[in-house]
């Protein structure tokens, strides 16, 4: 890493959450190279931001031998794992899209090629810098709210035929299910805020996709987390028109919040022994993405905690090990569902 030049990066997979990341990465390095599959997209992306295109992650990475810093993994959920693993080998530090993986053993696969190599795994979470999920955080971390009872996490959200049409989502091979794609995020804050889950029981059901998703459009989960906390998820790509709630309530020993809004934008509500949350600065919109609209937009301060991670000012937000554990939450949700009500 040069200090006067910054960091220079390249993608893989130029579908639509690149173009998030290319925005970001010429405000803090330089895009150097990109590559998808469908070569036309890695051009298009190369020639508004700049770098080489290529048609395979293998020919970029050997093209550019030691010119890349940082690779950002964009490519299918199925698909993560042996292009974050090919970067590593390569001597690249690794940015990774959500969710890490869609197994557990290919989350453990990248987080020992990171380890070997001596290179660094970051994993996207950007709903961690929501302001009323990272003031929340802060209380639960200085002892606030006390232990945390119950943690129920609600997510409601809408994806039509329309969003499933002509790409891989849907697949269990490339997509793997709701809580992979919607809803990692969510699961990952009831990691983040109240701490492993030790075990699970869930229903799931396909109500209205059956011709386009090859798994759950809805469900309904009961945990029961290592710190004996009790919780439970509801999920459901089945609201009517639009995304209706994403939201998080924690009954703890000190005082009761509720984080919703449709994507955990808002304190909807608190009441805290001897506290308030106030004067909480304006999240920023939502990932827009034409005819459905995703998480809050985060990715400028997933960026901003790269650098001073890889410059030594600063602490990784979340890291492989922490990606992972949400892919076995959701992995352990999944199991339950497919064995019934038996934790």
């Amino acid at each position: 890493m040069s200090q006067d030049k910054g960091l220079n990066f390249a993608i893989i997979g130029c579908g639509r959450i690149a173009a998030r990341h290319a925005q970001q990465i010429v405000t803090v390095g330089a895009l150097v190279a990109c590559c998808d599959i469908e070569q036309s997209r890695a051009e298009m992306m190369a020639a508004r931001h700049g770098g080489r295109a290529f048609a395979s992650h293998g020919e970029m990475l050997q093209a550019m031998a030691g010119g890349i810093d940082v690779v950002a993994v964009c490519t299918p959920n199925g698909r993560h794992a042996q292009p974050a693993i090919d970067a590593f080998r390569a001597g690249c530090h690794v940015l990774c899209e959500k969710p890490m993986a869609i197994s557990v053993a290919d989350c453990g696969e990248m987080i020992k090629a990171g380890e070997r190599a001596n290179r660094r795994l970051f994993v996207v979470k950007q709903n961690r810098y929501n302001p009323p999920v990272a003031a929340v955080k802060q209380r639960l971390d200085d002892g606030t709210l006390g232990r945390v009872y119950s943690a129920h996490l609600n997510c409601f959200w809408n994806r039509n035929a329309q969003y499933y049409q002509d790409n891989w989502k849907g697949t269990l091979e490339l997509d793997g299910g709701c809580l992979y794609t919607q809803f990692s995020h969510f699961i990952d804050l009831l990691y983040w805020m109240v701490g492993d889950v030790r075990r699970a029981a869930a229903m799931t059901r396909n109500f209205c996709h059956q011709d386009t998703v090859e798994f759950e459009d809805a469900g309904v989960v009961a945990l029961e987390f290592h710190n004996g906390a009790l919780g439970s998820v509801n999920f459901t790509i089945n609201s009517t028109q639009r995304n209706m709630e994403g939201s998080l309530t924690l009954f703890c020993e000190k005082g009761t919040v509720k984080i919703g809004g449709q994507y955990l934008n808002e304190l909807e509500y608190q009441t805290i022994d001897g506290a308030v949350i106030e004067g909480l600065p304006e999240g920023k919109p939502p990932n827009q993405y034409g005819h459905y609209v995703g998480s809050m937009s985060n990715h400028d301060q997933v960026y901003q905690n790269l650098v001073a991670v890889l410059s030594g000012q600063g602490v990784i937000s979340t890291s492989g090990y922490e990606g992972m554990k949400t892919v076995e939450i959701i992995d352990r949700i999944y199991r339950a569902a497919r064995r019934g009500l038996h934790p």
